[in-house]
């Protein structure tokens, strides 16, 4: 396996998962990954449900560090451990989000749309009364307006996410359909030097393609950019590092002849 890291796991710190953090490191190192980094959940505001209570996806970032430390050093002879979040973006979220992401050193910072206009995509409601076309393109322009107020991450989170859960999944989507939109999102991204991820969780859910699609990332290096992470998006660890080989040859394909990792906030860079 050529990706010997997995940049974007979850464990029971996260709303969404219940797995412990030990043995989401344990099938690391069984996989023979050299490096994990956890980027637990934090989205601010999520619309509150009887299956998601108020502060469901709200982090507690210290005992997830006291966690993390205890198991980083365990460990420090089989793994490189890493510190980090994935914070759900939305404008009006910019100034809590900057103190959230200030008030602890992590080592790695994803920026995701999980929610767009207070709706999250994963719900079919998002999808009512309209294209799934209108629907995705409302997503897409959405990610514009985080990126206009908001700017402490490293990589901005699988850019598709939106296409993993529409009616028709990734049935007629491409990146052609959105060119214009991609193409201002990604010359933002460049602009602000900052990085995109390949997530390979659309695979695991039936999609053709990662998040976002290859199109999307060959575009991304087109126009300058140079930082791409690699992610599973791993709730459980049956999930750790689900198709890297695949994502290795994407990102060949793609232009890139290595992968990024970070620690303490700054990109370092592994050949394929």
């Amino acid at each position: 396996m050529a990706i010997t890291a997995d940049f974007h796991l979850h464990t029971s710190f996260s709303g969404d998962s219940d797995t412990p953090m030990e043995e989401m490191i344990l099938r690391g190192i069984g996989l023979g990954l050299n490096e994990m980094c956890f980027t637990e959940h934090n989205d601010f505001d999520y619309p509150v449900s009887p299956s998601e209570p108020e502060g469901f996806f709200e982090l507690n970032p210290d005992a997830f560090l006291c966690e993390f430390l205890k198991l980083r050093d365990k460990y420090t002879s089989r793994i490189h451990l890493r510190f980090g979040a994935e914070i759900g973006l939305q404008p009006h979220l910019a100034q809590r989000n900057r103190a959230f992401a200030k008030a602890h050193d992590y080592d790695f910072i994803i920026g995701s749309s999980h929610l767009c206009h207070g709706k999250d995509p994963y719900y079919p409601s998002f999808y009512e009364n309209r294209s799934q076309e209108d629907a995705y393109r409302e997503y897409f322009e959405s990610i514009l307006e985080n990126l206009s107020v908001y700017s402490d991450f490293d990589v901005y989170g699988h850019l598709d996410y939106v296409v993993r859960y529409g009616p028709k999944k990734d049935e007629g989507y491409s990146y052609k359909m959105y060119q214009e939109v991609f193409d201002e999102i990604l010359k933002r991204i460049v602009d602000m030097k900052k990085g995109i991820e390949l997530n390979t969780a659309g695979l695991a859910k039936g999609l053709r393609e990662p998040n976002p699609c290859a199109a999307v990332l060959k575009r991304y290096r087109e126009l300058g950019g140079e930082i791409v992470t690699v992610g599973s998006d791993a709730h459980a660890p049956g999930q750790i590092a689900h198709a890297f080989g695949q994502a290795c040859e994407i990102l060949k394909e793609c232009g890139f002849g290595y992968y990024a990792t970070y620690k303490k906030r700054k990109p370092i860079y592994h050949a394929i």
